[in-house]
């Protein structure tokens, strides 16, 4: 049993996690970066939204493992994944337009 759990983790080393760190690190900074840069809110939003789902998408295929797992489970999850992006972008977007417009000038 020890063995089929080592062997379906193979692919898993300490080099890949830190390079798979790295890349998050560095989304990470371009967010900070993007949090000080003057862009129209609806570009701000979209582009933070798309590099969250690049982050969330690099931490549930490495440090939750689900890139070593079967394939059937991956495309079991991945359409709650997309409903979830999808509820946030219908929900929240629009309210924080809304709040965005009742700000005092």
């Amino acid at each position: 049993m020890e063995q089929a759990v080592e062997h379906a983790h193979a692919g898993a080393s300490t080099k890949i996690f830190l390079y798979v760190w790295f890349w998050l690190l560095g989304l990470t900074g371009v967010e900070v970066w993007l949090a000080y840069e003057h862009l129209a809110v609806k570009v701000m939003l979209t582009l933070l939204m798309s590099i969250s789902v690049i982050k969330a998408s690099l931490i549930i295929a490495y440090f939750m493992h689900l890139r070593y797992e079967r394939r059937s489970l991956a495309l079991t999850l991945m359409p709650a994944l997309v409903f979830v992006v999808a509820m946030i972008m219908i929900f929240f977007f629009p309210d924080s337009l809304r709040l965005l417009h009742m700000r005092p000038r």
